[in-house]
């Protein structure tokens, strides 16, 4: 568990906001799951939303050679591939898309989901065939690369992994406390195999653009969560100017856009290390800023897209800030979220996140208008061309995995992006983001010729209800029978050839909840 002091002090210390695991998690057991990959695997029947933002199309088969899409036919594939074929698998009436790219992701800790396949299999069963790990685990010691390793080799259950580390964390060296210091981690993170870096800012500016401008030599991508204890160093707008490849949540974009004042006015009786106090406040910034619409708003949504800066904003993982009732009773919280992780979830004076012990109508209302101005800068930064990607943050405020990065392709719906820019979002957009610092076209992202073989199968069409792609499916009144029923839930996801039997997936964690609840007093 997060513990707010330990928190709160790193964050000041200028390196790392995230603490360090006290032990390590459990190591994830051999693959048992999972079908293939085969010689010859066709999807037959589906509608294809391919994932560049054309529209649909189909029925269409689609023939998989090992690991790579070999082969694309309009109807059916000619009756001798059909033949040679190793296995078929029947999709007419479903949907098929490229497998979900999660683009901000945690595996937890051991006090909250201490066996890591627990979050694998969510995501798989939702249809999320590649994470971006930032960080996959704090501290040293931790499996983030051995995972990376056994998932690429298909030894372990789990999504195509991409581990990025926390900046000036897992190494021996000291403190990153100089520029020289700050080139010479960058390099080790390079060399150990990570794909990318984590800034919390509350870094010096001359710090934070060299690791920068050695993370670009290095082919290393960035992503910063500008934290409120360095914002007033180093805003959106001036880590963009450094050169930041990625800003996620909303930090620094409000500080950037301030209307009366250089710095955000804080209430009487602020303290950061409260967390409460912290996401209670913080909510109130959009009374600060310029209105949206206005020139210096204008001006900066501009700006963002000039510099070709990615926005990941992960809107699920602070909704339950404007209705916690809800938040708290979702449909997948009984059968499908470990009561480890409700726990920690709680009302509590020291986990992060878990901050509702006086959460008020006022401070709803206070999010809710938050949203409105969060969701304009993203929409405004979209439609102008810039590149938007999919994130959940999983393991926090209520989120659990798979299904809150299901709940962020609803938000980024809410948000003003239309349901084939969604899809965009969630595949080859967080693919680009990926592979882009790397000078790389990434080999997954669309369903095309070539490309890896990760997708998603999912009955009905989720263009026309996002909702569909939940584990628990939508619920629908069937107004032939006047019955009442569970429709949609990803059918199958294939990653790297391999079929993964997606409600077989849930029964497993379904499994590990009702353990760990026989296990208690």
């Amino acid at each position: 568990m997060i513990r707010l002091h330990k928190f709160f002090a790193i964050a000041l210390a200028a390196a790392l906001s995230p603490p360090v695991l006290a032990q390590p998690m459990d190591r994830v057991p051999d693959r048992a799951e999972g079908d293939g990959p085969y010689e010859t695997l066709i999807v037959s029947g589906a509608t294809m939303v391919e994932g560049s933002g054309a529209p649909p199309t189909g029925p269409v088969d689609i023939v998989i050679e090992g690991n790579r899409i070999a082969a694309i036919h309009g109807g059916s594939a000619p009756a001798a591939v059909r033949a040679r074929a190793s296995r078929i698998v029947d999709a007419a009436g479903m949907t098929v898309m490229p497998g979900f790219v999660d683009v901000h992701g945690h595996n937890g800790d051991a006090g909250k989901a201490g066996q890591p396949s627990y979050g694998y299999k969510l995501w798989l069963a939702h249809g999320v065939t590649s994470v971006r790990g930032v960080s996959f685990y704090w501290g040293p010691g931790q499996p983030d690369l051995e995972d990376t390793r056994r998932s690429a080799a298909n030894t372990i259950t789990a999504p195509r992994l991409f581990p990025y580390a926390a900046f000036g964390d897992k190494w021996d060296g000291g403190p990153v406390d100089s520029e020289a210091k700050a080139r010479a981690w960058v390099r080790w993170a390079k060399a150990e195999g990570f794909w990318g870096i984590k800034f919390f800012n509350s870094l010096e500016p001359d710090l934070l653009g060299a690791a920068l401008d050695e993370a670009e030599k290095q082919g290393l991508g960035t992503v910063a969560h500008l934290a409120q204890p360095g914002v007033q160093r180093v805003n959106a707008r001036k880590a963009v100017e450094l050169g930041m490849d990625g800003v996620t949540h909303f930090y620094g974009h409000f500080e950037s856009l301030l209307d009366d004042a250089a710095l955000p006015t804080y209430p009487q009786g602020y303290n950061y290390a409260d967390e409460q106090s912290r996401f209670a406040w913080v909510a109130r910034l959009a009374d600060q800023v310029v209105e949206p619409g206005s020139e210096e708003w204008d001006e900066y949504v501009d700006f963002l897209v000039d510099s070709g800066v990615t926005l990941s904003p992960t809107f699920n993982i602070y909704s339950a800030s404007r209705d916690v009732m809800a938040a708290k009773t979702r449909d997948w919280h009984e059968r499908y979220t470990l009561p480890s992780l409700m726990d920690f979830y709680a009302p509590s004076p020291t986990n992060h996140g878990s901050y509702y012990k006086d959460w008020s109508t006022e401070d709803e209302v206070a999010w809710r208008k938050f949203y409105r101005y969060w969701f304009d800068v993203t929409k405004e930064f979209h439609r102008r061309g810039g590149r938007v990607t999919a994130g959940s943050d999983p393991g926090y405020i209520y989120q659990t995995w798979g299904f809150a990065y299901i709940g962020e392709l609803e938000m980024l719906r809410e948000a003003g992006l239309e349901p084939l820019e969604v899809i965009r979002a969630a595949t080859l957009a967080g693919a680009q983001e990926i592979y882009q610092p790397r000078g790389e076209t990434p080999p997954m992202g669309t369903i095309q010729v070539g490309k890896l073989a990760d997708m998603v199968i999912v009955p009905g069409n989720p263009l026309d209800n996002l909702k569909l792609l939940y584990g628990t499916g939508h619920t629908k009144l069937n107004r032939e029978t006047g019955a009442i029923e569970q429709v949609g839930g990803v059918r199958w996801t294939i990653k790297d050839g391999i079929v993964y039997d997606a409600p077989a997936l849930l029964e497993d964690v379904a499994r590990m909840v009702e353990a760990q609840k026989a296990a208690r007093p």
